[in-house]
């Protein structure tokens, strides 16, 4: 989370043993309102006052491209809160029980980790939403919102272990057109941007393991405003429906309808706009993006009900191909299991790669860039045997078929025992 709310930060202390806090001159610093030093009449230099007053700049705007941490920004350590909503029906009660009150008020750290990991997404992909633009690489989008990530959490990442206290808590998706999620640019990618196409950017941010999954569509065209307002309808409905005891089968349902009843005109052809069936929303537990259940996004039979305390990621696909995606392209994704076996390694570069992996990652998900930034070389042995050892699960690009376009749109909500926090949601979407 960066330095703790209400510790003094080096600058402070620094004040403190030089026993003032008050305005910086180049030269000797008179007592202020009377108050000698507390060193005696001597009389100590300070920093330049143009410092000071960049960093009190610093500390209350955003840069571009978003470089200030957030807890900079929010020094208090009050972060803004999600979309907050009420439970409806036999769950009413909740809003004003002082025993759920009492439960929420013990989740304030969950709380606020949650919430600046979400500021961090809102602040990092808006800026995103304006600088992203045909012409680039996908190269350069993704480590555009990754440096920002790191940047405003605080956690660079570099360090052993530092990642696994904040920073990106998923790889920065950039699937385009027919492929609808896990793809993001591994090393030598040259793939530029182009202004007909549909893509998906599809990012986590995390705070202790507290992840924030949210994802949304860029296009460059308006024949796609349909397809892409498809899909922010079902999201939103999948929002709206979902909360304590809740069906899963009836948030699939609620978000078919929804998705199924808009058309796109592309080349002159009218296209429904189809669910993609074998794609789901999920859980999210502290530090695994996927806890084990899923939220599907078609009417079926899981009868499994979403529980108080419990937090997911809503997110819904839409396709106008055959809606069903599958394995394709090359694998940049992965993420080492949080029940991987214990078992024997023949080879060497992957035993000292699995420690790297566990000591920089954990079971959060990591792509390749990441090996790569921390100064791996020839890896590719070691990781797939990893991969096809158990250990480590890889996430292959998935795709509909050739020639279709995809859309996705994804919010994180915290079942609150009180409300239903949309804690990802902004001006956006």
């Amino acid at each position: 989370m960066g330095r703790s709310v209400g510790a003094p930060s080096q600058r402070e202390i620094s004040q403190m043993r030089n026993g003032s806090a008050g305005d910086q001159d180049d030269e000797e610093v008179a007592p202020r309102d009377g108050i000698s030093n507390f060193a005696g009449t001597k009389k100590k230099k300070r920093k330049p006052k143009k410092k000071k007053n960049a960093s009190t700049k610093g500390a209350t705007v955003q840069s571009s491209p978003p470089r200030v941490p957030v807890a900079s920004l929010f020094a208090d350590g009050h972060y803004p809160a999600g979309e907050e909503v009420e439970y409806r029906n036999e769950n009413a009660f909740r809003t004003t029980s002082e025993e759920k009150r009492h439960l929420d008020r013990m989740n304030e750290d969950f709380l606020i980790e949650y919430r600046q990991g979400a500021e961090v997404h809102r602040q990092v992909r808006q800026w995103a939403q304006r600088s992203i633009k045909p012409g680039q690489t996908l190269t350069e989008i993704a480590e555009g919102i990754e440096d920002g990530v790191r940047a405003l959490t605080g956690h660079q990442g570099l360090d052993e272990g530092d990642n696994i206290k904040g920073g990106m808590g998923f790889p920065t998706g950039l699937s385009i057109n027919h492929c609808a999620a896990h793809y993001t640019p591994n090393a030598g990618n040259k793939v530029v941007l182009q202004k007909e196409d549909v893509m998906k950017v599809d990012f986590g941010v995390h705070l202790n393991g507290r992840i924030v999954d949210s994802a949304f569509t860029m296009t460059f065209d308006p024949i796609y405003d349909n397809l892409v307002a498809a899909v922010k309808d079902a999201t939103n409905t999948g929002v709206r429906e979902a909360g304590i005891d809740v069906r899963m089968s009836d948030i699939g349902a609620a978000v078919q309808e929804a998705m199924e009843s808009y058309e796109v005109e592309i080349g002159g052809k009218a296209l429904p706009v189809k669910c993609i069936r074998n794609l789901n929303g999920h859980d999210i537990i502290q530090y695994s993006i996927h806890g084990g259940k899923s939220v599907p996004i078609v009417k079926g039979k899981d009868q499994t009900k979403m529980e108080e305390g419990e937090t997911f990621a809503i997110e819904t696909f839409g396709s106008t191909g055959n809606g069903y995606v599958r394995d394709d392209m090359e694998t940049s994704h992965y993420a080492k299991k949080s029940d991987a076996p214990n078992v024997p390694l023949r080879v060497s570069s992957a035993r000292s790669l699995l420690s790297s992996i566990s000591k920089n990652f954990g079971t959060l998900p990591f792509c390749r860039r990441y090996l790569d930034r921390l100064g791996h070389e020839k890896y590719l042995l070691g990781l797939n045997n990893l991969v096809s050892s158990g250990i480590v699960e890889a996430y292959p690009p998935l795709c509909d078929v050739r020639g279709s376009f995809t859309a996705q749109f994804e919010h994180t909500i915290l079942l609150r025992p009180t409300m239903k926090e949309v804690v990802s949601r902004g001006d956006d979407y």
